[in-house]
């Protein structure tokens, strides 16, 4: 099934409903950092919920970053995800590795660490970004999630999130979001009963292993509350948006004296992309090319 984000609504507008496939992007993260089980699943539900929470603004070119710093041995993650469909993340300590928790999952929240703080800055376009930082709940990133929207955007929200890895790589990955919009936040039997459904749900996973789409995980959750599907299913890729040019950019910022030491040393320069992991190289003669145009800007 291809990764994709669909939306609908039910209770006359008054409960608004996200879901996104992310398999096939989880596991070209999982790969491009040679991620180990624990940390592919919290990349991947980081990135599924990055695309979640892009999906509600309103500029084409808007974007959400997620930083999550908590004191277990994975370090940080972070990622970044834009209303067009495309996201890109990695983890400070790619190849950590933990036993199943108690229930015989990915300790994703012993990874992260109970303690910390999860930053959310959301760039709508223009202006200065809007940003938020709350603790760390549980550090099992859904939770954590949630406790933003309902602290910081003070909107009753439900986000489940799940990613299955085997020895295959990441076979499903994915999650939904349900808020309550104020229109709707007064009917407490039907906030009650959404509620009993999605603490009902087993995880997001079981689901799309069932070969479960999104309109029918929508139609068992919502279908007698006025479910309506939204037109439009939209793409979503891994995408970086970094390249060759931008990296012999970056290194005109070393100035002439680092740069020709790097030719001398070294024949060359070489640069890891921190979010997609591609490696470039640039050989002397392009180093020389850099110089020059270092003196011929600074010499305007």
């Amino acid at each position: 099934m291809a990764d994709q984000l669909i939306r609908a609504t039910a209770a006359d507008g008054g409960i608004r409903a996200v879901g996104v496939i992310t398999t096939r992007l989880a596991d070209e993260a999982r790969r491009r950092h040679n991620l180990s089980y624990v940390a592919s699943a919290a990349l991947g539900r980081t990135m599924s919920a990055g695309l979640l929470l892009a999906s509600s603004m309103k500029r084409p070119e808007s974007r959400v970053n997620i930083r999550i710093n908590g004191d277990g041995p994975l370090g940080g993650i972070f990622v970044d995800a834009g209303l067009d469909g495309t996201v890109r993340g990695y983890v400070d300590c790619p190849s950590v590795e933990l036993p199943p928790n108690d229930r015989g999952k990915l300790d994703v929240g012993t990874a992260v660490g109970r303690n910390g703080y999860l930053y959310v800055v959301r760039d709508v376009g223009y202006g200065y970004p809007y940003s938020s930082t709350v603790n760390l709940v549980s550090g099992e990133i859904g939770d954590d999630i949630t406790a933003y929207l309902v602290n910081s955007e003070q909107t009753p929200s439900a986000l489940v999130l799940g990613v299955f890895v085997s020895a295959e790589g990441v076979t499903a990955s994915g999650g939904l979001l349900i808020q309550v919009l104020p229109k709707a936040a007064q009917d407490e039997a039907l906030v009650e009963k959404l509620e009993a459904r999605v603490s009902a749900l087993s995880g997001f996973t079981p689901l799309l292993r069932a070969s479960k789409t999104l309109p029918q995980i929508f139609e068992e959750l919502l279908g007698d509350m006025g479910l309506v599907h939204l037109p439009g299913t939209q793409m979503l890729n891994f995408h970086c948006g970094c390249s060759f040019e931008r990296m012999l950019g970056a290194l005109k910022l070393l100035g002439e004296d680092e740069l020709k030491d790097m030719i001398v040393k070294d024949d060359g320069a070489e640069a890891t992309c921190h979010f997609c992991n591609e490696v470039y190289r640039a050989n002397s003669h392009q180093l020389e090319q850099v110089i020059s145009e270092l003196k011929t800007e600074s010499s305007v």
